[in-house]
């Protein structure tokens, strides 16, 4: 197949990406995934089983956190999509990526960035949340280092130093 054949087979998609505006050409059914990580070279996110099970390349897209790996790239035409690398604001860390470090929640790095994820997810939706309410939050996403009780005491680090900075808990 010469380049010019590659080319035609190749689709825009124009979509923001942690606050800024992107187009990438790519094939029709190239994952989510993939376009972050080879096109944009936003690794954060992790390729964990490729089917959906772990959680590791979990992205919000529009505000709802998916498994990037289950979404062709084309879906997200005109979406806003925040990973990993969008958390962090003016180079400091999120309250949860800082919860993470301190309590010992984050260990190899493969989940973490979706555990990350999943944890400001939960917090969005529970800013005083139950043990029950971070389990079930979490359960999308595996973690093959730990038996997630440093993960659990993560989250509720979090939720407290976000409680305590906006009076409010919102993440």
């Amino acid at each position: 197949m010469s380049d010019a054949e590659a080319r035609a087979e190749r689709l825009a998609v124009t979509f923001t990406v942690n606050g800024v505006e992107k187009t990438v050409e790519t094939l029709p059914m190239k994952r989510l995934l993939d376009v972050l990580r080879e096109d944009l070279a936003l690794t954060g996110t992790k390729e964990g089983c490729g089917e959906g099970e772990c959680g590791a390349c979990s992205v919000f897209v529009d505000g709802r956190l998916v498994n990037s790996c289950l979404i062709p790239a084309l879906q997200v035409e005109g979406s806003r999509v925040d990973t990993i690398e969008g958390l962090a604001r003016g180079g400091e860390l999120h309250a949860v990526q800082r919860a993470f470090l301190e309590a010992g929640g984050a260990q190899c790095g493969i989940c973490t960035p979706g555990m990350v994820l999943a944890a400001v997810d939960v917090l969005r939706k529970h800013p005083n949340p139950t043990d029950e309410q971070v389990r079930e939050g979490l359960a999308g996403n595996l973690c093959r280092c730990t038996g997630y009780m440093k993960i659990f005491d993560s989250v509720m680090t979090a939720a407290l130093a976000i409680a305590s900075r906006d009076g409010e808990g919102a993440a």
